[in-house]
């Protein structure tokens, strides 16, 4: 979506907005870890940066605002050159239960007793039935 607005010192600006993107607090901030660029995550799946921002507008990725003013999205969500298989699908299900963005990846890199370690690790270890239903019992 094409927005406008007025920035001091330059005057109105035309700017993209490709989605949602939260602001992350430091506590969430170091549960996560490494986290990676939006170019960095382009180079890494190997797509154009405009592709990157398609995803995220299509909420297969999620990308938050670090402290620093970085947007950025968790280096754990990609396995190699390819996201972490069952991430999507999980998000699908953490957005229909109501989760905002930050709520979403607060909830997966915290750990579960039940898993063990987190839903992020689990998916990893393609345990994503496990965490789907995880996922989908925080709706009730």
């Amino acid at each position: 979506m094409l927005f406008r607005g007025n920035v001091p010192g330059l005057g109105t600006i035309r700017a993209w907005e490709i989605g949602l993107v939260a602001q992350i607090d430091p506590v969430a901030d170091a549960l996560v870890g490494e986290w990676l660029s939006l170019p960095d995550v382009a180079v890494r799946l190997g797509i154009p940066a405009g592709r990157v921002k398609q995803l995220l507008r299509d909420r297969k990725l999620l990308a938050v605002t670090r402290p620093t003013g970085e947007r950025s999205i968790p280096a754990a969500f990609l396995d190699g050159p390819q996201i972490v298989k069952g991430l999507c699908g999980t998000l699908t299900v953490l957005f229909d239960c109501g989760f905002d963005d930050e709520e979403a990846l607060r909830w997966l890199f915290t750990a579960d007793d039940t898993l063990p370690g987190t839903p992020i690790q689990a998916l990893c270890r393609h345990r994503g039935t496990e965490v789907n239903r995880r996922a989908q019992a925080l709706a009730f």
